[in-house]
């Protein structure tokens, strides 16, 4: 039996993925203590992990950043990414630490599991190894390692190959460690200096490149390739959701009508201006002949004087599992898991996600031909209407998403965690992968 500490910003987005790590872990017959909000304190005992509550200076409420957080509300681009990294992320990170150090002076503990932006864990990893348990990032969002190939994470720019994309990525890296998070990065270092006398010693958003271990929840396809992606990269499959709890909606035969089934979500965060997404899409393709079936997550969706079209099917929640592989494109904010979700079922997609790391989500959808990206946070009923009648029209889209899809079968990420955590000691082997052609290390 092992002991682990997973550590997790409270986040629901953040926390729900790693619940699910730790119910593995536990029904495998390890100790699992899980760090994080108060909040979730009955979802991580549900898991069977042992709850241990973040100081209070970091139980930063980021399910609802604008109210924690007023000066945030209506920043945009470089400003809110600004905003965000330091407030959010950034100034929690020393009281994290404190709470990471005092579990790992009370309990023996053979690895500290993390998400990417719990900085409290970069500041652990900057410890000499022999101070310190492994650190193993666990990757529920876009892979954000930095490569001479890769533009910065959070620009959400596919790669441009050869000497020009160099060039650019090159540019591209100094203007956003210099002048767009040159602020944080300063920030960055002095806390690491107080905390250990040393800066952090790389970018911090790329801190995860020097972790013992990345378990990134995706598949080589969908991710840039990188040459000189470091070896303790191993992708593992996305987490698969258990069998869903929701119930069919009484209108759950119309599924199986002879037409083209388009779903519609924001997710279940992201959905307070169905403005966004959700209301264009059933402008748009109100006159075609499909079905738009819309998820809310659980919120009211206004509905216009004149009532819904007759191609609308709503529900609050939907079991997935059962609807996707009925799904001829999912049209999405970008969220990770849901994307990782519709692949796995080879849909394809229509992104519209620009904030958070949804941007890079959407350019990853865009590259690699699994749906279409239209770049924007607010489409228009024209722009979802174009796009999905050009996703249901053009057969690569569909192909494509089922080449993931057939990639996503062969791999497991449960297993694909264990085994990384087992092989903590030893070195091993990278091999090429023959979809990406990147530089893999398999689990």
């Amino acid at each position: 039996m092992s002991t682990y500490l997973i550590t997790s910003t409270p986040a629901h987005g953040h926390i729900m993925p790693l619940l699910q790590i730790a119910r593995h872990l536990v029904d495998q017959g390890d100790e699992v203590r899980f760090l994080t909000s108060r909040r979730y304190a009955d979802s991580v005992r549900a898991s069977g992990a042992t709850f241990v509550a973040l100081p209070a200076e970091a139980d930063v409420d980021l399910d609802d950043a604008d109210a924690a957080f007023p000066a945030r509300v209506g920043l945009r681009g470089p400003a809110a990414l600004r905003f965000d990294m330091l407030n959010l992320f950034l100034r929690p990170a020393s009281a994290q630490f404190a709470a990471v150090r005092a579990e790992l002076a009370a309990w023996p503990v053979d690895a500290v599991l993390t998400e990417p932006l719990f900085i409290g864990a970069a500041l652990l990893n900057r410890m000499p190894r022999a101070e310190r348990p492994p650190v193993v990032v666990l990757g529920i969002f876009p892979l954000g390692i930095a490569d001479p190939d890769v533009a910065p994470f959070g620009l959400g720019i596919a790669p441009l190959p050869g000497p020009i994309g160099r060039l650019r990525n090159s540019l591209l890296s100094t203007v956003a460690v210099k002048v767009i998070f040159g602020p944080i990065q300063r920030e960055a270092d002095a806390l690491s200096r107080r905390e250990l006398g040393q800066p952090l010693g790389r970018f911090f958003l790329d801190w995860h490149s020097a972790a013992d271990a990345v378990i990134q929840f995706t598949v080589a396809g969908f991710e840039y390739p990188r040459p000189t992606l470091p070896a303790t990269v191993h992708f593992v499959g996305p987490l698969r959701p258990g069998a869903s709890t929701a119930r069919r909606p009484a209108w759950w035969a119309d599924l199986e009508a002879d037409r083209p089934v388009v779903h519609v979500t924001q997710g279940t965060i992201a959905n307070t201006d169905f403005e966004q997404l959700v209301l264009p899409t059933i402008r748009g393709l109100a006159d075609r002949d499909v079905l738009v079936v819309v998820a809310t997550g659980g919120r009211a969706l206004p509905e216009p004087a004149e009532g819904l079209p007759d191609n609308v099917r709503v529900a609050d929640y939907l079991p997935y599992d059962q609807l996707l592989p009925l799904v001829d494109v999912m049209v999405t904010n970008g969220g990770y898991g849901g994307v990782q979700q519709a692949l796995a079922h080879g849909v394809p997609l229509v992104v519209a996600g620009q904030t958070e790391d949804k941007v890079e989500v959407s350019a990853r959808v865009g590259w690699s031909g699994t749906g279409l990206n239209l770049r924007t946070n607010r489409p228009t009923a024209a722009q979802v209407a174009a796009a999905t009648d050009r996703v249901l029209r053009e057969d690569s889209f569909r192909a494509r998403a089922g080449v993931l899809a057939a990639e996503i079968a062969a791999a497991s990420a449960l297993e694909g965690v264990s085994t990384v955590l087992q092989g903590l000691g030893s070195a091993g082997e990278a091999s090429t992968d023959p979809v990406a052609g990147t530089q893999t290390h398999r689990a």
